[in-house]
Order: structure tokens, then sequence, then C-alpha cells
């Protein structure tokens, strides 16, 4: 009998790259591992949970100063000084004149001063009249009409005041005239003193008030007595 020679066992093979296999079951079956388990899938990538920021960290303490390093000392704060002293307020300066006249001769140069200075401009409620002897004719005249009417015509400021050297009453007007018709010189001075307190811009003295008063500026008699 004829020998035949022997024939190559055929093997399937896989198809190339590009090949299509026959049967999704083909390529399934290959894929799946040999000892009959199911096929592998592909892992799932799964993304870690964003950390979640925890607390802020304290500042970080100052350590207590050594014993031998001593720590930042606090700046000493300085004392306020004394106040500055205000100047004391200045008495207002009144301005002394002198007429010259006898103690009989007063009471006519104080009348001729007054007119002056109502010609100057001044108010007849602006002029006190002061004498240290005898009331002047127009102080016993008012008094006529009783101590109320007298003391009115004072604070009603219309018309010229006539009163003692040392009223009983305040009395307090921008210009005196003191009139010194006689009396004790020691009552003259005290006038004078008291008469100071009574004016507030001008003081006229006519006639002799005291080593004071002949000290104080001069205005001869028949000249105008400024304002």
């Amino acid at each position: 009998m004829p020998v035949f020679p022997e024939e190559p066992e055929i093997h399937e093979s896989l198809p190339g790259p590009g090949v299509p296999f026959p049967r999704e079951s083909d390529a399934q079956a290959l894929r799946a591992p040999a000892t009959g388990s199911a096929p592998a899938t592909a892992p799932t990538t799964v993304a870690a949970p964003a950390p979640v920021p925890g607390p802020r960290p304290a500042p970080p303490r100052l350590a207590p100063p050594s014993a031998g390093r001593p720590g930042p000392q606090p700046r000493p704060v300085p004392k306020p000084g004394p106040a500055p002293r205000r100047p004391a307020p200045t008495a207002p300066q009144i301005e002394v004149r002198r007429v010259a006249a006898t103690p009989a001769e007063a009471l006519e140069r104080a009348d001729e001063v007054v007119d002056q200075l109502l010609d100057a401009g001044r108010s007849p409620g602006e002029i006190l009249v002061l004498t240290v002897g005898e009331a002047h004719p127009w102080q016993q005249h008012e008094l006529s009409f009783g101590e109320e009417r007298y003391w009115a015509q004072l604070a009603e400021g219309g018309d010229v005041f006539y009163a003692d050297a040392v009223p009983t009453r305040p009395a307090r007007r921008e210009v005196v005239v003191l009139v010194a018709n006689g009396g004790p010189a020691a009552r003259a001075a005290e006038a004078y003193a008291a008469a100071l307190g009574h004016a507030s811009v001008l003081l006229v003295v006519c006639g002799d008030a005291g080593p004071a008063a002949k000290g104080a500026a001069g205005a001869t008699p028949g000249r105008p007595v400024s304002a």
C-alpha cells in the first residue's frame, strides 16, 4: 500500500492586527483566563476626596524672658507739667486830673468842670459830683423831695448826680468830680481814695485832696477838661 506523507497538523491561528474576529464570543474567549473565570474588566479609577482644611495653627507664643535677660520694658509716659499761669486781670487805668482851687472856690470850679464835660460830649448820666464839705446846692434841692426820690435819680441815670464824698449807697459812673470844699484833711484824703473806686474812666479833683491827689496830672482852671 502506498505510503502518503504525513499531512501537517493545522492549528488555528489568531487573526492579524486590523482583522476582526469572526465572532464576538471568540474575542471574549481569548481575553478570558484559562481557568474558566469571567472575563476581566478594566479597573475603574476613583478620585480621592479633597482634603478638608483643618483649624489654623495658633500664633507662636513668646517665651518668657529668662532670669538673666530682661524682657522689653514699657515706655515711660511723661507727666504733664504745670499749666501756664494766666496773667491776673489788671485794674483799668483811671485818668486823674486836678483843678487848683481853694475850699471856697471848689464848688464854682466843679460847676465849670461839669459844663466843660457836657460841652465835650459827655452825657449827664455819666457824671457824678462828690463833695467833701458842705453838700452841693443841687443835692440839697433833690433831698427836699425825700430820700427815695433822691436815690431814684441815681438808678435812672438821666442827670448829673450830686452826693456826699462817701455815699451811703453804691454809686459808680464813668466820670467823677471830687469837690474838696472844706472839712479835715484826713476826710479829703479818704474821699480821694473812695472816688477812685466810683470812677471808671476819669476823676477830676477840684481843690486840695491831699498828697495823693497833688501827684496827679494837673489841669489849670479855665482850660477844658478832656472827657
